[in-house]
């Protein structure tokens, strides 16, 4: 039978760093798969030209917290008007939006709240995503590839390292979807504290066309867009 669908592209999770989040942390990839949607708007410019996608909000999947960071939060500080000035590609418009209040359970029965924001352009894909699971962010480069390297970043401990897309195929007949290995991805984690007592915010980028995203455009959007999450002063 002849296979039809779409393929959706999303940050593959970190390797496991720390014992019991193994399971969280993979699932988190999976439950961010199905939830990135397009958000187009159907006015346009003066010059006709589409303006760029608004954020729009998936359903959440705990009852939302005061110390906790929203989805909403997350792709309002990420969806801003210089974005892709910061990516370097200053005449795109960003194409989708959106965020999500997603949450994983441990095989504790602990639940992990893992809020995230996606935003996408032709060229490049930026994802910014907070996770409460209380695991620091200093000493895990050993642990998240070769390539990952330990550094400060905006006066806090932070690790830069390599991932992967994961591509989802959807079957429109119902039949059993299939994923692999999509492009590569530059992911800087910082901590939520200068203490570094607990959690980290990500953010992650990839291209369109498969090759490997600078770092220096990854640190740029990093340093301009995480000190605008609110409770990034005070890292709650």
């Amino acid at each position: 039978m002849t296979e039809h669908g779409q393929n959706t592209s999303a940050p593959a999770p970190r390797p496991n760093a720390w014992g019991q989040a193994a399971t969280a942390l993979a699932l988190v990839g999976a439950l961010g798969i199905g939830l990135w949607t397009v958000q187009r708007t159907s006015s346009s410019s003066s010059d006709g030209t589409p303006p760029p996608a608004a954020c729009s909000d998936g359903e959440s999947a705990t009852a939302s917290s005061s110390r906790h960071v929203t989805g909403a939060q997350l792709c309002e500080a990420l969806n801003r008007s210089e974005l892709a000035a910061l990516l370097g590609t200053p005449g795109e418009r960003a194409k989708t939006a959106y965020g999500s209040d997603g949450s994983v359970k441990t095989g504790s029965g602990k639940v992990i709240a893992t809020p995230s924001a996606q935003v996408e352009f032709d060229t490049y894909t930026v994802t910014l995503a907070a996770t409460y699971d209380r695991l620091p962010v200093a000493g895990s480069a050993g642990l998240l590839g070769p390539d990952a390297r330990q550094r400060t970043l905006l006066g806090r401990p932070a690790v830069l390292y390599s991932s992967r897309t994961l591509s989802i195929g959807f079957r429109l007949d119902g039949g059993d979807s299939r994923s692999e290995p999509g492009v590569p991805a530059r992911v800087v984690s910082v901590a939520r504290d200068a203490e570094d007592s607990g959690g980290s915010f990500e953010v992650s980028l990839w291209r369109a066309d498969g090759a490997v995203p600078d770092d220096a455009v990854l640190l740029r959007v990093a340093e301009k867009v995480l000190p605008t999450v609110p409770r990034w002063s005070g890292g709650a």
